[in-house]
């Protein structure tokens, strides 16, 4: 049973890195995206068996364990979007750009 499973895992992996490896750079962003809101069911779903789970500290422990990292996925899968959707942002005209910085230091000086 147990080489069975590492043998699922393994495949897995090994057939998830196949996958992503051919994904074109301008579907990373939208799928990154999916996929953060994926692992924040999962996430919901570890807090349900967290607070329903009967026995077992250890289960307990490794659940806890589970949600942070899962949590530490979400938090930076969300950063890493954010910042390649500022990549396709265009760039402000420059006047702007001055206008913006005068008023970012007017507000550094009044506080």
């Amino acid at each position: 049973m147990l080489v069975t499973n590492l043998a699922i895992l393994v495949l897995a992996g090994f057939v998830g890195f196949v996958v992503i490896s051919k994904v074109p750079n301008t579907l990373h962003t939208p799928l990154m995206s999916g996929t953060n809101a994926i692992h924040g069911i999962v996430i919901l779903g570890g807090l349900l068996v967290l607070g329903l789970s009967g026995g077992g500290t250890l289960n307990k422990i490794l659940l806890v364990i589970a949600i942070t990292f899962g949590t530490i996925n979400v938090v930076g899968g969300f950063l890493v979007t954010d910042r390649m959707l500022e990549m396709f942002k265009g760039r402000k005209p420059a006047k702007q750009e001055q206008l913006e910085e005068a008023a970012d230091e007017d507000e550094k000086k009044a506080a």
